[in-house]
């Protein structure tokens, strides 16, 4: 009785969380959408989506510069901007459970190396300019996926593909890929095409607009969140070590291949859209996990949720502090994650005490 009583307590807070903070992201969404150097109350940004959206109101009480500021700028920035925080904080929480270790990240198996590697030789020298406007994200995208297919092979090289294994390939693959990207910024002449890989690389939504990118951003971040869903037991199992999880049916080589797959396209599809943001996958997991348990299934919409509320907010900041110049989000990302680190190495250590 107790037991159940138990279960129903922390479904009941689940549910509070997620709807709480699912009301907090629409809200902070609107405010954010109004923030930058030209000011745009909720009272006029609501109409004009709800215009573009729904058809109504028909009759415009707005001025076509608001339109063009709401609905060309800052509703594709925000809506790139909840994608990319949840899509990192979800990749955080699968690599923390699939290799075994609360200080992962995205950044752990040098996916986020490739990306930037990739997006490196596509603004210095041209990388996928057949593709247009689209070079950019489609040479980081591919960076990403190389990475990871790099990462694989190492780790499954003399044996399974352990968590062990991929930890040390990912630190291996992104320290070379670190390399290759200052080596690509040192051989170029282009003064202003090294400050804009620097730029990316410090991660950045102002890119955001209505094209495939950011369709492709939401798509693949949804498709992610619904498969880890599906795959909440497995990422249970594997967290509780390779030999639990065998006894339960789960294979831990085959899940950590599966969700390698899924982490490095996710992360590959933000990193391509956004740069280079730190500390998000690492930060937000640890705060769900705080609210709602280490359970998946209940842990990763909240998880979605911080992540995207904590990006909206990071880039309302970015935005802001030093108008007329827009600051690097991985800076304030940074400002966060750092201590947070330090706090959490502290409790870790002290716990082996």
């Amino acid at each position: 009785m107790t037991l159940a009583r138990a279960a129903r307590g922390t479904r009941t807070r689940t549910t509070l969380w997620t709807a709480g903070l699912a009301i907090a992201l629409i809200a902070s969404a609107v405010l954010a959408i109004g923030i930058g150097p030209v000011p745009i109350a909720p009272g006029a940004i609501v109409p004009i989506v709800s215009h573009h959206v729904f058809g109504f109101p028909a009759e415009q009480a707005w001025t076509s510069a608001e339109e063009a500021i709401v609905w060309n700028v800052r509703v594709p920035r925000v809506l790139l901007g909840i994608a990319v925080g949840a899509g990192l904080a979800l990749c955080g929480a699968a690599l923390q459970a699939m290799v075994r270790n609360m200080l992962a990240d995205p950044y752990v198996l040098g996916i986020s190396g490739g990306a930037s590697t990739g997006a490196a030789g596509a603004i210095l020298f041209g990388f996928g300019a057949v593709l247009g406007e689209y070079a950019l994200p489609a040479s980081a995208f591919l960076g990403a996926l190389a990475a990871s297919l790099l990462v694989y092979f190492i780790a499954r090289t003399g044996g399974g593909v352990t968590s062990i294994r991929l930890m040390l390939a990912g630190v291996a693959v992104g320290y070379a890929l670190s390399a290759a990207t200052s080596f690509l910024i040192f051989a170029s002449d282009s003064a202003e095409g090294s400050r804009s890989v620097m730029f990316w690389l410090l991660g950045s939504l102002a890119l955001a607009r209505w094209d495939a990118v950011l369709v492709v951003v939401l798509v693949v971040v949804a498709v992610t969140l619904g498969a880890l869903l599906v795959t909440g037991r497995r990422l249970d199992a594997i967290a509780a070590g390779d030999e639990t999880a065998l006894t339960l049916g789960v294979a831990p080589d085959r899940t950590r291949v599966v969700l390698l797959v899924m982490v490095s396209l996710c992360t590959g599809a933000v990193v391509a859209a956004a740069g280079a943001i730190g500390f998000v996958g690492l930060v937000v997991p640890h705060l769900a996990r705080r609210l709602v348990g280490s359970v998946h299934s209940r842990m990763l919409p909240v998880t979605a949720l911080l992540g995207s509320l904590f990006l909206v907010w990071a880039d309302a900041l970015a935005r802001t502090v030093m108008q007329p110049r827009e600051l690097p989000i991985g800076i304030l990302t940074a400002i966060v994650g750092a201590p947070f680190l330090l706090v959490l190495v502290r409790r870790m250590y002290a716990r082996r005490r």
